[in-house]
């Protein structure tokens, strides 16, 4: 295998469209339902929806973000939760995922 080759298989990631993460386990998607019911709960889902729209694109810089205020979050958050939020924030998938169980919650099937 030529230099170039294997520059190109380790860096493929770098700039991949798809989420490198597969499909969601069954506990980040009832975590990311939790955080939707909350917000539905609240009567948040306008904001939230606008903000989570708005800010799709940076969902990785919001992810650092929580990581770096980490210290101060925990004590008003749960230490656990905050780490999976943090780490959910980096999939590129995750923001649009949280969408749809926004729009789901606020609109139950019949």
């Amino acid at each position: 295998m030529n230099l170039w080759e294997r520059l190109r298989r380790e860096f493929a990631h770098a700039f991949a469209l798809t989420p490198a993460g597969g499909p969601y386990s069954a506990q980040d998607d009832a975590f990311l339902r939790k955080i939707a019911g909350l917000i539905v709960k609240r009567g948040m889902e306008a904001p939230a929806l606008l903000f989570l729209e708005s800010l799709g694109p940076l969902s990785f810089l919001g992810g650092q973000v929580i990581h770096g205020l980490k210290p101060f979050l925990d004590l008003v958050c749960n230490p656990l939760e905050l780490d999976r939020l943090a780490v959910m924030l980096e999939r590129r998938d995750s923001v649009d995922r949280l969408i749809a169980l926004i729009q789901e919650a606020m609109n139950p099937p019949a």
